[in-house]
């Protein structure tokens, strides 16, 4: 199964990102292969719409599951069309949330927020 998460640095022992469209890394792991791809959230920088875009980086690399500690509207809905599931993160580990995955002890995230529009930028 793929899975991608916000993280906030490119090595396995990072933080999951509070964040999903304006982490600055998306993490897409394998679980069977155990390899792990670590993508440059270009969305991050975005004036807006970051969450449509990093959902669409998600979409792209072809992912079964998305862990994540809050996801906006817009976002969801590209995620949902994808047939994409999204879990709610335990905590800020990586390691601990793949494990609670496959252990089945993540819940699916369904307190989808109105989104940060218009804060982007710098």
């Amino acid at each position: 199964m793929k899975i991608a998460m916000p993280v906030d640095d490119k090595i396995i022992k990072t933080n999951i990102s509070q964040s999903f469209g304006r982490a600055p890394y998306l993490l897409i792991y394998d679980t069977e292969s155990k390899e792990s791809l670590f993508l440059d959230n270009s969305a991050a920088a975005s004036q807006g719409g970051a969450g449509i875009k990093a959902a669409q980086t998600i979409v792209d690399n072809k992912v079964t599951a998305l862990l994540t500690p809050r996801c906006g509207e817009n976002a969801a809905e590209v995620i949902n069309k994808a047939n994409i599931q999204m879990f709610k993160v335990i905590n800020d580990s990586v390691e601990d949330n793949v494990k609670a995955l496959k252990d089945g002890k993540l819940a699916l995230l369904v307190d989808i927020h109105a989104g940060f529009h218009n804060h982007g930028g710098k």
